[in-house]
């Protein structure tokens, strides 16, 4: 064991990027940032085991669970987004604003970065704007076809954004824009576990045809509601469901799948590579990430836009499948009449299920978090 520690400490010792500094990566809120913010941070351990990570969130939200669950130290800050469906409750934000600017200040004077990385959300923006006015070179990962407005305002200092797509030049200088797609989750691209694997993980029947129900890590109300309203439908057709609704929508849903042996629900799923194992097919929200997974996993989808998302991003991108025939496409206000008559009518249609699957794969980008990752070193001081 000692031999192997001392081979372990060596390869540390013999890193090229030894010496570099940390780096802070920020932001959070939801998975969609959450989760290639972790693929980012593991794919720079993986090159350069000596560079130490921190991780800065919104204290109250995801990432201050989900990040340390990674092996990762974050440091939460009290900072909130504008509230656009009660104006009132943005009265105590510039204070939150002022205060989390003095707790960034105090993070970077302690913990000393050689640079920094926003992934999106209300807290990446204190964070980079401070490191960028103390000229800490600053990153930024823009996962959706439509750029949020903290983002537009920081990539004007910062030293190079990657975006998901092409096209991004109207939101950011082209001459900063790095099109390298989004990173997705190491355990998901390199999934090896078995369709019955999966089905075991949950409980469920191998014999019968699982659909997989996801609105995202907060999960998506509309979706919830449709399957709901319709969840005797799944039995009659001799289909399973696996059910993440999100917090909001998880005791009624454990209420309606009570002593049904077809459907496991929770709000959240934790180990996300058993649930793609199992599922013949999908249903999804279009945000950035989620459509990023998708592709890697080849499944068959039928995508429900959030029909709220900044420049309606979410219908735009499942667009983007339905238009490659790599999806199927219902609309949030059509969800209830027609989600599930639509996921049933693709689980009989064994040929639309392939040509999806096929077509969907295609799409696939499995490396941008180790693109990223190199192309940030590349800006870091030299050891």
């Amino acid at each position: 064991m000692k031999e192997k520690d001392d081979a372990n400490n060596k390869s540390v010792q013999n890193s090229p990027f030894r010496g570099r500094g940390g780096i802070i990566i920020a932001g959070g809120g939801t998975g969609g940032h959450i989760f290639p913010a972790i693929a980012i941070a593991n794919a720079l351990k993986k090159i350069d085991p000596t560079i130490e990570i921190l991780f800065v969130g919104a204290k109250g939200k995801m990432e201050m669970e989900k990040v340390p669950q990674a092996g990762y130290k974050i440091e939460g800050i009290d900072i909130a987004g504008f509230n656009r469906s009660s104006l009132i409750k943005n009265i105590g934000l510039p204070f939150k604003l002022i205060k989390s600017f003095l707790q960034v200040k105090k993070i970077i004077k302690s913990f000393k970065p050689a640079a920094v990385i926003g992934v999106g959300g209300y807290s990446s923006f204190p964070v980079l704007r401070y490191a960028q006015a103390k000229n800490i070179p600053t990153f930024i990962h823009e996962s959706n076809s439509f750029a949020g407005k903290s983002n537009i305002l920081l990539g004007k200092k910062a030293v190079k954004i990657f975006t998901a797509s092409d096209g991004m030049e109207k939101f950011f200088p082209t001459e900063k824009i790095m099109i390298t797609g989004n990173p997705v989750r190491a355990s998901i691209v390199s999934n090896a576990i078995s369709r019955e694997e999966g089905i075991k993980f949950f409980g469920l029947n191998p014999e019968k045809k699982t659909v997989l129900s996801t609105g995202g890590s907060l999960g998506a109300k509309n979706i919830n509601e449709a399957v709901d309203g319709n969840i005797d439908e799944f039995e009659k057709n001799d289909l399973q469901l696996i059910w993440q609704t999100g917090k909001p929508y998880a005791d009624k849903a454990k209420q309606t799948a009570a002593g049904r042996k077809n459907i496991w629900t929770n709000d959240f799923i934790t180990k996300m590579e058993y649930a793609f194992a199992a599922a013949d097919m999908v249903i999804s929200r279009s945000g950035a990430m989620s459509i990023a997974e998708l592709c890697v996993v080849k499944k068959p989808v039928v995508l429900v836009p959030f029909p709220f998302a900044a420049e309606d991003h979410q219908t735009v991108n499942a667009q983007t499948l339905v238009n490659k025939n790599a999806g199927i496409l219902i609309k949030d206000s059509e969800a209830k009449e027609k989600l599930v008559s639509s996921i049933i009518a693709l689980a009989k249609d064994e040929r639309r299920q392939n040509e999806l699957k096929e077509n969907i794969g295609k799409l696939a980008v499995t490396n941008a978090d180790e693109v990223i990752a190199r192309e940030i070193l590349k800006f870091m001081p030299q050891p």
